[in-house]
């Protein structure tokens, strides 16, 4: 795949500084001049092929690692941001947010904390009533948008977790044979934990009492549930030091935060024990990632699935980069990651053009679409419905739907796209990141004006919109 130009000059310093080397005796063991070096750590100047050859050979640096596009996500969050009317007199070009991104990432991270806390008082501003008085204090951010960033900024991959539970589900044999018989004995001979099912009528879906050593679970949970909340219970129980020390090093605002993360960092273990990181991938490329036959060869739900595969990010043995998303009856994202260039609105619902809407129409079915985003750059979607309800015809049923998706350079590693037109680009459709943000002006499905473009309203005529973008 061609690599467009490069400016990592944050990594190939931070390179250098690993080796104790100065700038002189780094550019020798590379072949090029310490001017060059200065320019390219200065991000004046991109690395050619040649250098980022010579970083791998002499350093055993991955290319891939180099040449990945890890400030999408920083350089999304920076943009749209700023893109707030808040900052009205001031318009960054695209090349000025990347130098910030690329030489001051610190610096992008505080500047979207503040926007965030600025965002966040003015919503309780708004909120407020003649209850003034009793009013809590004004927080930076949540906690839980605190611990969904910590995850979105390091890839919604935790390397050491990771190899950990690809380690236990190895000497367990996971997918061999009985999954859940595998994982009540392992909680049984190492723990003393008894896993029983719940009673009748019992709304809750794990409980574990530690006294008496009991796990209980919902009678009425789908197979994949009930074994992911044992695998959920071995995690607090048999990865509990690790965990803690993560949630410890991430340096949380408060201690609902890190124990936010805590419960986040238990089901990644439980995912990664379940779909081991290795065989997971491997199924993955020789079924050409095949959703259902995914879960079928591991005992998964799609949803596990889909999470899975936006986590492939393990350097050296990197999955297709994907974008994955959990999107309610109402819009609101409440699950997102990306792994691609495609990154999800921090703020504010989903495209309405985005076919991930479609899946509540069609349940049952895996829906496809071709789409271009704003940027130019295309992308294979996938969509389907998913329901987290159990029990009886009065069981309150919840429903979701997926998205999951890649660039359209990774299609042909998906069955999906065997007979699509991938060379048209009129198949693909204009989507959006977010209306709040996204600058299309003759989109008919825009919920609302873009924040930082100025509305023409004619009296005399009317088109899709009740308005026109200056």
């Amino acid at each position: 795949m061609a690599i467009g130009k490069l400016y990592i000059g944050r990594k190939v310093r931070e390179i250098r500084d690993g080796t104790k080397a100065t700038q002189a005796q780094f550019a020798e063991r590379i072949g090029i001049s310490t001017s060059y070096l200065n320019q390219i750590e200065n991000n004046q100047r991109p690395v050619s092929a040649a250098v980022l050859l010579a970083l791998a050979e002499k350093f055993q640096i991955d290319i891939a690692e180099l040449s990945s596009g890890e400030g999408d996500r920083l350089l999304s969050a920076l943009s749209e941001a700023l893109s707030d009317p808040l900052f009205e007199t001031y318009s960054p070009t695209a090349q000025e947010l990347k130098l910030v991104v690329q030489n001051a990432p610190g610096l992008a991270h505080a500047l979207i904390s503040c926007h965030q806390a600025y965002r966040r008082n003015s919503e309780q501003l708004a909120s407020f009533d003649d209850r003034l008085g009793g009013a809590t204090a004004f927080t930076e951010t949540t906690p839980y948008e605190e611990v969904r960033d910590f995850f979105h900024f390091v890839d919604n991959y935790i390397h050491d977790l990771d190899v950990m539970a690809e380690k236990l589900a190895e000497s367990l044999s996971l997918g061999e044979g009985d999954n859940h018989a595998i994982l009540t004995g392992f909680l049984e001979k190492n723990f003393s934990v008894r896993v029983a099912r719940g009673a009748a009528g019992e709304e809750t879906l794990r409980h574990y009492d530690p006294r008496a050593r009991l796990l209980t679970l919902n009678p009425y949970a789908p197979t994949p549930t009930r074994d992911f909340q044992i695998a959920f219970q071995i995690a607090q129980l048999y990865a509990a030091e690790a965990i803690q020390g993560i949630a410890t090093a991430a340096g949380f605002r408060t201690e609902e935060a890190t124990e936010i993360c805590r419960i986040g960092l238990y089901n990644y273990f439980a995912g990664a024990l379940l779909l081991p990181y290795r065989a997971f991938l491997t199924a993955a490329r020789t079924l050409r990632h095949d959703l259902d036959l995914l879960a079928v060869r591991f005992g998964a739900s799609l949803e596990q699935v889909c999470h899975r595969l936006s986590t492939l990010q393990r350097p050296g043995l990197k999955g297709v980069p994907m974008f994955f998303a959990r999107i309610d009856r109402a819009g609101n994202i409440t699950k997102r990651h990306s792994a691609s260039k495609l990154q999800f609105a921090r703020f504010g619902a989903a495209c309405p053009v985005w076919n991930v809407h479609q899946a509540f129409e069609t349940p049952g079915r895996i829906i496809r679409q071709l789409a271009e985003t704003p940027d130019g750059a295309r992308y294979l979607c996938l969509a389907a419905q998913t329901s987290k309800g159990s029990g009886g015809f009065r069981a309150v049923q919840p429903r979701y739907a997926l998205a999951l998706g890649c660039e359209i350079t990774y299609a042909d590693s998906f069955v999906y796209a065997d007979d699509l037109d991938l060379g048209n680009r009129a198949a693909f459709e204009p989507i959006g990141i977010s209306c709040r943000i996204c600058e299309r002006t003759k989109c008919a499905s825009r919920a609302m004006p873009p924040l930082k473009r100025k509305l023409t309203v004619s009296h005399d005529h009317r088109g899709a919109l009740p308005y026109g973008l200056s």
